[in-house]
């Protein structure tokens, strides 16, 4: 069965009175460092510690930064964690400039109908930190679960559930 791919999480004003900074989210979603469970837990539990999440989005907790960061013209004001990632929700419909930008390749599946426009890069093999784990990709994604956003992620994805994804779709004839 197909691990959840990501789980929305967004800091609130308390993120500035516990006098951290934002930007090491917006790096963590372009692989700064690469994925491993430790940095994206640190990360997350970082959060945690800032506000009550907003659940409202299914599976998602909601935090909102204190200020809108950015780099290379995105902007957001919305962390990302999960399991198996971590990133922003950058302001607007952008996957097809992120993907531009950071040299993204289009995804061949849909996610199961998750998203709409997908993108992804693999990390080259010297700097996949668990590669007996699975393979650790940034991707930007647009969904109709986030209209206005676009996701920016840094994602593991673990063998086992890319073999289930690729064998449900070679099932379905994708």
């Amino acid at each position: 069965m197909l691990h959840k791919l990501f789980v929305v999480v967004v800091a609130s004003g308390a993120f500035q009175a516990a006098h951290a900074t934002a930007e090491p989210f917006y790096d963590a979603a372009l692989c700064k460092p690469p994925y491993t469970t430790t940095s994206a837990t640190a990360l997350y539990e970082a959060a945690e510690k800032l506000a009550k999440p907003d659940t409202s989005l299914l599976t998602a907790y909601v935090y909102k930064l204190p200020r809108t960061i950015g780099q290379d013209g995105f902007t957001t004001s919305e962390v990302v964690f999960a399991g198996t990632s971590v990133g922003v929700l950058i302001q607007g419909q952008q996957a097809e400039a992120l993907a531009q930008r950071y040299q993204l390749q289009r995804e061949r599946s849909n996610l199961l109908g998750a998203s709409t426009k997908g993108y992804a890069r693999e990390l080259p093999a010297a700097e996949q930190p668990q590669p007996d784990a699975g393979t650790v990709s940034i991707v930007a994604r647009e969904s109709p679960s986030l209209p206005g956003k676009t996701l920016l992620a840094c994602e593991l994805v673990s063998t086992a559930d890319r073999a289930a994804l690729e064998a449900y779709e070679k099932s379905k004839g994708q």
